[in-house]
């Protein structure tokens, strides 16, 4: 398991998270998750593919793939941008993280606007492991869709509504890799 840092690659698996600063909640109200949501989708879907999802009052987690670099740089026109090789590496994963960013920073914008607040929202970096091994894949999985009963916000996976958890099980997304997710469980 790879720690924090890294830049984000193409063709690579992440668990991407985050928390809300201090004490703070991030979701105020079911129309908060939704929101967060079709920013996820506005941000996110155009550089990765979802596997798993899950919105906490004070915390979020993801599972995504980074798309392949040719998909993104078609998308965005990226190719403008080429310079030596190593410069060009940097810029795409900078890209990469701009867009999470992207996704933050507009949610926090809206979220204080909305309840007449100031500053940030999140903690300052946004972290990510790479997901290198068959056994985080399944356990990655496992710990998103079971965090909310973890937390005692819930008493078990199926009664958090606030993940990829029905999508996935109901194929009722066709934006999340649940078949993906499902396959790679050995379903």
């Amino acid at each position: 398991m790879r720690q924090f840092s890294e830049p984000f690659l193409s063709d690579r698996y992440y668990h991407v998270f985050n928390r809300a600063v201090g004490n703070e909640q991030m979701f105020n109200e079911p129309e908060n998750y939704r929101y967060f949501l079709e920013k996820l989708k506005e941000h996110i879907l155009p550089i990765a593919d979802i596997f798993s999802y899950s919105f906490l009052p004070n915390h979020f987690h993801l599972f995504v793939r980074i798309k392949p670099i040719n998909i993104i740089e078609e998308k965005f026109q990226l190719s403008k941008i080429k310079e030596q090789q190593q410069k060009y590496d940097i810029s795409r994963s900078l890209f990469i993280s701009e867009q999470f960013g992207n996704w933050c920073n507009g949610y926090t914008k809206a979220f204080n606007k909305k309840y007449n607040r100031k500053g940030k929202l999140f903690m300052d970096n946004l972290n990510r492991r790479l997901i290198d091994s068959y056994a985080y894949y399944s356990k990655i999985i496992h710990y998103i869709h079971a965090n909310a009963a973890q937390h005692k916000l819930c008493r078990d996976v199926e009664s958090w509504s606030y993940s990829s958890y029905h999508s996935i099980i109901n194929n009722s997304a066709p934006w999340i890799a649940g078949n993906e997710v499902l396959d790679g469980l050995g379903e």
